[in-house]
């Protein structure tokens, strides 16, 4: 990876911005974190000690919802059953579908709530990743299949759990009342060679004034807020769900949020560092849902409401499904609905194309308002 980016630096004239880096962190072919091949979702990170002694091998950086328990594919699939039938189509598409668990949760709900599905769809940038993800699913045989771009037309509804913040961002600094856009330059200084972060004069700007006069780091989004410009402009029929950490953007451009929202995640810790260990971690930023918001109104998408994972997962009828569900279910489920935990970190937008209609996981709490 060290001589790739060594490399690629060059040949952008030495200096590229973040979102560029991010991009060659986390998808470089065969050197990225996302393509290298090793595994990155699961409860357990690499050599912890286990109950009869052991010690873990190949172990995890991060846990998303769909692996802490089927209950959160159980939830959003009555959203989705809703949908197929609000929106009249019989199609699902899923971005970033991980190690296909979340697939695999909504196609056995759906099944058991006799709602036709004809094909479900995957969209993922890592082959190795799809070779996981195949082996979840091979019991759906032919009816899920893998894509590496959007189609010009689309319909059905799409689904995005945290996809959104592994998209890359721009990182812009206010450094003595002056903007900058910090990138990365590859320094050469004998053993101490490596990765630095520079500054370069911008016209770039929050889409919001920050308050006061010090100093200030935060990101755009412009690949974010492109992706659903697409999906709005190709969406013919459909819906689309994504579930993701961040804010609005009265409150991720917050004058007290001054160092940003850039992390990284490995073995599951995380730390604020991304020029180190690059292609071994997840790099991830918080989404401004306002921003997401405006860039499908702009495509032509109604906004169906906007609410916390809590809210959603329990207007979705989690609360019911956990008294049926196993001690170590409920113990999980409630990880993604307290406060404290991913209930509130955690938020949903639902955008339709088409008539507007009443979507039951923002029945309650929705704060379409706060956008």
């Amino acid at each position: 990876m060290w001589a790739h980016l060594q490399q690629h630096i060059a040949t952008q004239g030495g200096w590229i911005g973040f979102d560029d880096f991010m991009a060659q962190a986390l998808y470089a072919p065969g050197l990225g974190y996302y393509a290298r091949g090793s595994t990155v979702f699961g409860v357990m990170p690499q050599g912890l000690r286990t109950a009869n002694g052991g010690v873990t091998g190949a172990g995890s950086d991060f846990v998303t919802a769909p692996e802490m328990t089927p209950l959160f594919g159980q939830a959003l699939a009555r959203q989705v059953a809703q949908a197929l039938r609000a929106t009249g189509t019989d199609e699902l598409w899923e971005f970033g579908a991980g190690t296909g668990a979340l697939a695999l949760q909504i196609l056995n709900a759906l099944a058991a709530l006799d709602v036709p599905v004809r094909r479900y769809t995957i969209v993922d940038l890592s082959q190795p990743l799809k070779a996981r993800q195949q082996d979840t699913l091979r019991d759906y045989g032919d009816r899920v299949h893998w894509a590496t771009a959007l189609p010009e037309q689309l319909n059905g509804i799409v689904i995005g759990n945290e996809v959104l913040d592994a998209m890359p961002v721009k990182l812009l600094a206010r450094v003595g009342g002056a903007w900058f856009e910090r990138g990365v330059v590859w320094a050469e200084a004998g053993d101490a060679a490596g990765l630095r972060w520079h500054d370069r004069p911008t016209d770039l700007r929050p889409p919001m004034d920050v308050p006061g006069e010090h100093d200030y780091l935060t990101e755009i989004h412009p690949q974010g807020e492109a992706f659903v410009r697409t999906l709005g402009e190709r969406l013919k029929t459909g819906a689309i769900f994504l579930l993701d950490y961040g804010f609005p953007e009265g409150e991720y451009y917050h004058e007290q949020r001054h160092m940003g929202t850039v992390m990284c995640h490995q073995a599951h810790r995380a730390d604020g560092n991304p020029l180190v260990d690059v292609g071994r971690k997840d790099i991830t930023a918080h989404v401004n849902f306002t921003g997401i918001a405006v860039a499908a109104q702009d495509a032509g998408l109604e906004v169906l409401g906007y609410t916390s994972q809590a809210h959603f997962l329990m207007n979705c009828g989690l609360l019911d499904a956990m008294q049926a569900a196993s001690l170590a279910d409920r113990s999980a489920a409630q990880k993604l609905i307290l406060e404290h935990e991913m209930g509130e970190f955690f938020k949903v937008i639902g955008l339709t194309q088409g008539a507007y209609w009443d979507a039951m996981g923002f029945a309650r709490g929705d704060r379409i308002h706060r956008l």
